[in-house]
């Protein structure tokens, strides 16, 4: 569904991302993780042609570059970690706003679908009862997944996540997760995140890319992970060791 062939991003004289290679299949979710400054975020930035690179990306055979942006909002749909919204738009025109990719043109009638595609949306990530709540009254959490819903009704072929549930609550974390899991059923889709948490990355990742230092460290199906050697040369500490520490806790007492 989707490739990238050896991408490669400068700023200057400081490359963020180098020669990085991956491929995503229909049906899996590719974790994308790493430490901070790893390239991550610039990766994901220039499949959102956010930023020049070197190489290509292509969502099913058609190189992402040259597809008009209302081709690569039908193909690829991005949620940020975090939204800045001045005005009161309610819950449901957040949403609504989701389809303009499906539109023959900016002053042109919505499309037939519109209205389903923005009622499964709203009922898929609980916000029905919100409908007309101006999203200026919500939570971090509710706007997410508002932000959420607006993607969902785009009805993308590839969700694109840059750490989406980053300073959010557990109960949210779990939600926003569990909300695209259950997007990811049906045929034809496929997801990509930004994560920093291993635990959420191999709770509900079916592949894994690590980063470190712009270039691809390691990667392949999450059943494999990452060896403990890599992951230390990585992060510069015994990750498997710290993550059992944090267990303890937790453990019932003997």
């Amino acid at each position: 569904m989707l490739t990238a062939e050896h991408i490669t991003v400068r700023f200057g004289a400081h490359t963020a991302v180098d020669d990085v290679s991956f491929t995503l299949e229909e049906g899996h979710w590719l974790m994308l993780v790493g430490p901070n400054g790893a390239g991550k975020s610039t990766l994901l930035r220039a499949l959102a042609q956010a930023c020049p690179y070197a190489g290509r990306f292509t969502a099913d055979g058609r190189d992402v570059k040259r597809m008009k942006p209302s081709e690569r909002a039908r193909a690829l749909g991005f949620l940020a970690q975090q939204h800045t919204q001045q005005y009161a738009y309610t819950v449901a025109e957040i949403v609504r706003l989701g389809r303009y990719a499906h539109r023959k043109g900016f002053l042109a009638p919505a499309d037939p679908d519109e209205e389903k595609h923005v009622a499964r949306a709203l009922a898929l990530t609980g916000l029905g009862p919100m409908a007309r709540t101006s999203v200026l009254t919500l939570s971090g959490g509710e706007q997410q997944r508002a932000f959420l819903a607006q993607v969902f009704a785009q009805d993308p072929r590839v969700l694109v996540l840059d750490e989406p549930v980053n300073h959010l609550d557990l109960q949210y974390q779990q939600r926003i997760f569990g909300l695209v899991k259950l997007w990811l059923k049906r045929p034809g889709r496929a997801v990509l995140s930004v994560v920093h948490d291993l635990s959420l990355a191999r709770r509900y990742g079916t592949d894994i890319l690590l980063l470190d230092g712009g270039r691809k460290a390691a990667g392949g199906p999450m059943a494999d992970f990452v060896d403990g050697d890599t992951l230390r040369d990585v992060y510069g500490l015994d990750v498997e060791a710290w993550m059992r520490r944090l267990l303890q806790p937790w453990q019932p007492a003997p």
